[in-house]
């Protein structure tokens, strides 16, 4: 083959060049076309699965006018950040739904914007709160938090999050747009092709790895107000601050998962009942990684480490864990290295009057 490139003619040679482009854009349009394709199925199948489920509801009573009673009156947001073991958790919930009797739902938006219209998110309340068909219901997606009481809602849903250290998920996510992860190894990433390493591209100053790419855990707990959004915002890093206190049942670390299931299965055992030994003995509730991904060297991690955003970011991340560790330390005891969760320490007495 390479004797017949050397002696090939500059026109062939052009020609043959020429060729391998259009047959090359050719075959990306296709790729594409399947994508959307795809995309459509999806759409489709989750609209026919609603129905089923809806159906099946009207045929087994009238629901819909009926109140729930309080236990089955429940919804969870988690509204999951990028690269911090969502698939992971999600797929638990996944497993435990069908045992547990609840609805799992994804919140899928258009190419994974997590800031909605102000008319989705109206339409999203409206779905949240008066959807009994899907209660109890567990919804998750990359959406950044929505203040429900400001819509009027007397009972809000209950959100909970995890977090991961910033650098460790940029890097994560930087290798997944390239070569995506062993949970759907077939499907074609944004950034398929580019074998640049994480410390090449911040050498270089690349775009894919600027300081400014970490600003992302911040506005998905800051919520949908413009200055969420701005990077380096100090009130966003507060409001964020505030929320997750606040706003949140509880927010875990990526470094701790099996303790922040814990803890959920401890509070919140309509959903989660068996969730923590599904973690310990599942063999795919927990298995995805990010295919070719390489350690950033000591250089790497000290440059982003200088930039204000880093900072910010660091700042709320290590709030965060203290915010849970503080938690997991009034809930549970360690005993030969093993966490136990707590039994009631609290009863009531000198209840007055006194019945006959």
């Amino acid at each position: 083959m390479g004797l017949l490139r050397i002696m090939m003619p500059p026109k062939l040679q052009l020609l043959a060049v020429v060729a391998f482009a259009v047959a090359m854009l050719f075959l990306e349009n296709q790729i594409q076309k399947l994508e959307e394709s795809r995309s459509k199925l999806e759409r489709a199948i989750a609209r026919h699965e609603v129905r089923e489920i809806e159906q099946r509801h009207t045929m087994d009573g009238p629901r819909q006018d009926a109140a729930l009673d309080e236990e089955e009156d429940i919804v969870i947001i988690y509204n999951r950040v990028p690269k911090t073991a969502s698939t992971s958790f999600t797929n638990i919930a996944y497993d435990l739904c069908a045992k547990n009797k609840y609805h799992v739902l994804h919140i899928n938006t258009t190419k994974n914007n997590p800031v909605m219209s102000l008319q989705d998110q109206v339409r999203f309340v409206k779905n949240i709160t008066s959807w009994k068909e899907m209660k109890p219901g567990f919804y998750h997606g990359h959406v950044s938090y929505l203040d429900f009481a400001k819509f009027g809602v007397k009972k809000k849903p209950i959100y909970i999050n995890v977090i991961r250290d910033p650098i460790e998920r940029l890097v994560s996510y930087y290798y997944f747009l390239r070569f995506g992860d062993d949970y759907r190894p077939g499907l074609r990433r944004r950034k398929q092709g580019d074998k640049k390493t994480f410390d090449e591209c911040v050498a270089e100053g690349g775009s894919d790895c600027a300081p400014e790419k970490l600003w992302l855990q911040i506005p998905f707990f800051c919520g949908h107000s413009s200055e969420c959004w701005n990077v380096g915002s100090r009130w966003a890093m507060d409001q964020a601050k505030y929320n997750l206190v606040n706003e949140y049942f509880l927010v875990g670390v990526t470094e701790e998962l099996e303790d922040f299931i814990m803890l959920l299965e401890a509070a919140l055992p309509r959903f989660f009942r068996g969730a923590t030994d599904l973690y310990r003995t599942g063999k795919k509730s927990h298995l995805r990684k990010t295919t070719e991904k390489k350690l950033p060297t000591k250089q790497t991690i000290a440059k982003l480490q200088q930039s204000d955003i880093w900072k910010m970011e660091n700042e709320f991340y290590e709030f965060a864990l203290e915010q849970f560790q503080f938690i997991r330390a009034h809930a549970v005891r360690e005993k030969d290295g093993d966490l136990y969760i707590l039994a009631q320490n609290f009863f009531y007495e000198k209840i007055y009057p006194k019945s006959n």
